[in-house]
This record gives structure tokens, sequence and C-alpha cells, in this order.
């Protein structure tokens, strides 16, 4: 295994349309679609940082409708940023419902944001983000933990 720089709280919130697409977001640090996420900040609650990090890349007000999972396993949750910072996330995955805004770049975390069918998603996503994607489409009534 590589050698880690941080661990950290990560969030991550699968929010769906009326016609069952995914919104993706191509973040501006690494130039890939994932699902939008981010850290927990210092007096946070993880709920409180995933409404927070969608705001802040979507434009989008949510509500969380239900915890899809835990994640931590290094192999799917070990992060290399260009910079060459490796960082560990312990990331809590949620589903939500859009509730208002409208949806636009908001940061500039960001350099796209769209809806896309989870069927056609695009090549270059992050690779931890189609694990969340499905488990969030499984039938399942429990959240995961891996």
């Amino acid at each position: 295994m590589k050698k880690i720089d941080e661990l950290r709280a990560g969030v991550a919130m699968v929010i769906l349309d009326k016609d069952n697409r995914v919104l993706l977001q191509k973040r501006a640090d690494v130039s890939r679609w994932g699902i939008p996420s981010g850290h927990v900040e210092i007096g946070e609650t993880v709920t409180e940082a995933a409404v927070r990090e969608v705001k802040e890349e979507t434009n989008l007000d949510v509500k969380i409708t239900k915890l899809i999972g835990v994640y931590s396993e290094p192999s799917s949750q070990v992060f290399s940023y260009p910079n060459g910072k490796v960082v560990h996330f312990i990331t809590t995955c949620f589903l939500a419902e859009v509730i208002g805004g409208k949806l636009r770049c908001h940061s500039s975390e960001s350099l796209e944001v769209s809806f896309f069918e989870h069927t056609k998603l695009p090549t270059d996503l992050l690779n931890m983000h189609p694990y969340w994607l499905n488990d969030a489409l499984s039938e399942s009534e429990k959240a995961f933990i891996r």
C-alpha cells in the first residue's frame, strides 16, 4: 500500500432526478466525474457536511432520504491528489432528493454538473463512485458497510 498522508471523514450524496438519472459533477481538482462529495469540517455533523457540499458544488438544496453506507476499504477509499497528497477517506454516503435551488456549477470545485442515466455514465468516473451508486440503486433496506 502506498504511504497515506492523512485520514479524513468524507461525505457523498447520490441524488436522483424524477427520471432516476444520477447527478454527477466534473471535479476541478482531478478533471473526472463523480458523485457530489467532500469533507466534514470541524464542528459539523456528516449530514450537515453532505447538504453543504451539495449546495457548494451544485447550487441545489437537498434533503437526505436514506443512509446508503459507510465506506472505508482502502482499495476504494485511498485517493491520490494531483499535488501528491494521499488521503484515506472514511466516507458516509447518503441518498438525497432535491428540494430547491437551480442546478449550476456553484464553486471552483466543479467544472460541470449534469444528470446522467445510470446505464450511460461517463467513462472518466472516479473509481469508488460506481460502488456508491450501485449500493444506492440496490433494493437493500439496510446500509452497506464496506
